[in-house]
């Protein structure tokens, strides 16, 4: 194989009989360096949305979310609560409750979910960094109080430095009520603050506290989710398996992963699509280094003649033209790797390409991982053996004949 690479790198260096073959080649080398560097930069831009998108749902789902495996609410008591704090690697336990409700300011009225959470919800979760406007308080002596989600904070049109004018909040009540009775509880907290995470999360959550919360629906001390937040170095399997086992068969316990599992599932597939939809791209500019390598072969008959007349057997006369198709490969993909690179410093120093539109940034993110490398060499690689073998085995059949001169 040493022979065949030695002769390979020589017929693609030397000098052709016709300028058609070099041009051709350089064709093939430029095309996979394009290829390369986009497949390279597709996935560094779903990998920059996948950081971004996680970075926005951490801010709001805690490392660990306990819900019952049936129904909607559960006993929270205390004994529960400081069993979960005593595990191992747990830093801090919060309790939420969630229900839909419907939500009334200045004649403005729109459904949402209200969620009312614990003083330990801002530690197990970075909520209070993602305030824009206001602050994260949801208490002010007795007066209950609000943080709103943007989208929602619009719908009802709330202004914020109204200190006076409150967020109206209606459920309907569990108990069987009287024909003259108000099937509605109905209790006011004044807004704050304004969060901006993500859409979804934007357009549909008002948070205050779970007391507030809990006289709404009249319950004490039922809960929708313990969130829990863990120490640096306890996200390991280990630690899930102990919250588990100590809240038993009748809940289920998610990691961060798993509390956006659909969504991140649905980004990978994306990602993973995009990869194969420009890799056949690739597969048609491949067919120009067909053509070169064909044309090399062409003209070196003479030369493999010779070769097979010494004693090189098919194998070996195949293994040449494999190993020129190799070294083209990677003369692209390594162009195509600092192409790759000069766009991600030029994306991620002044955002060559923008987002249109108002978003939470200006450019496209970007992220460069190893693993990605390596997906796009190795595509790279067979796609240049594939399109190697063609010419590699008409090579293998030129006879072993001489011209006596």
């Amino acid at each position: 194989m040493n022979l065949s690479w030695h002769i390979a790198k020589r017929y693609l260096f030397s000098r052709k009989s016709t300028n058609a073959i070099n041009i051709i080649t350089g064709i093939s080398v430029f095309g996979i360096a394009i290829g390369a560097a986009a497949l390279v930069l597709v996935l560094s831009v779903f990998n920059g949305f996948e950081d971004l998108i996680t970075g926005m749902y951490n801010n709001f789902n805690p490392d660990v979310r306990i819900t019952p495996a049936s129904g909607k609410t559960f006993e929270a008591d205390t004994a529960l609560v400081d069993k979960l704090r005593s595990i191992y690697g747990v830093e801090a336990v919060s309790q939420s409750l969630e229900e839909v409700a419907f939500f009334e300011y200045d004649n403005n009225q729109d459904f949402g979910t209200l969620k009312g959470v614990d003083d330990n919800y801002a530690i197990v979760t970075r909520i209070d960094s993602t305030v824009k406007e206001g602050q994260f308080r949801l208490k002010d002596g007795q007066r209950a109080l609000a943080v709103l989600g943007l989208g929602m904070r619009n719908r009802l049109g709330v202004n914020i430095d109204n200190l006076f004018a409150p967020v109206n909040v209606y459920m309907p009540k569990r108990e069987s009520v009287g024909a003259f009775e108000q099937p509605f509880a109905k209790r006011f907290a004044y807004p704050v603050g304004t969060f901006v995470i993500q859409q979804d999360f934007d357009n549909q959550y008002v948070i205050t506290t779970i007391d507030f919360a809990r006289e709404l629906l009249n319950f004490d001390n039922e809960v929708s989710a313990l969130e829990l937040r863990l120490n640096p170095g306890f996200d390991i399997p280990a630690t899930y398996q102990a919250i588990q086992a100590a809240m038993g068969p009748d809940f289920v316990v998610k990691n961060r992963y798993q509390q956006e599992e659909g969504f991140f599932r649905l980004m990978k597939i994306e990602k993973w699509l995009s990869f194969a939809i420009v890799s056949l791209m690739m597969l048609m500019v491949a067919f120009n280094m067909i053509g070169a390598l064909w044309m090399i072969v062409l003209e070196k008959q003479r030369d493999i003649a010779i070769l097979k007349a010494m004693g090189a057997n098919d194998n070996s006369v195949r293994n040449i033209f494999l190993s020129e198709g190799l070294l083209l490969c990677l003369f692209g993909l390594l162009l195509g790797y600092l192409i790759a690179l000069t766009l991600f410093v030029l994306q991620k120093t002044i955002g060559i390409i923008r987002i249109p539109g108002d978003f939470i940034i200006e450019a496209y993110p970007i992220s460069l991982r190893a693993p990605d490398f390596a997906v796009v060499a190795l595509t790279v690689i067979a796609i240049g053996l594939l399109a190697s073998l063609p010419p590699a085995l008409r090579a293998k059949r030129v006879p072993a004949m001489v011209r006596e001169e």
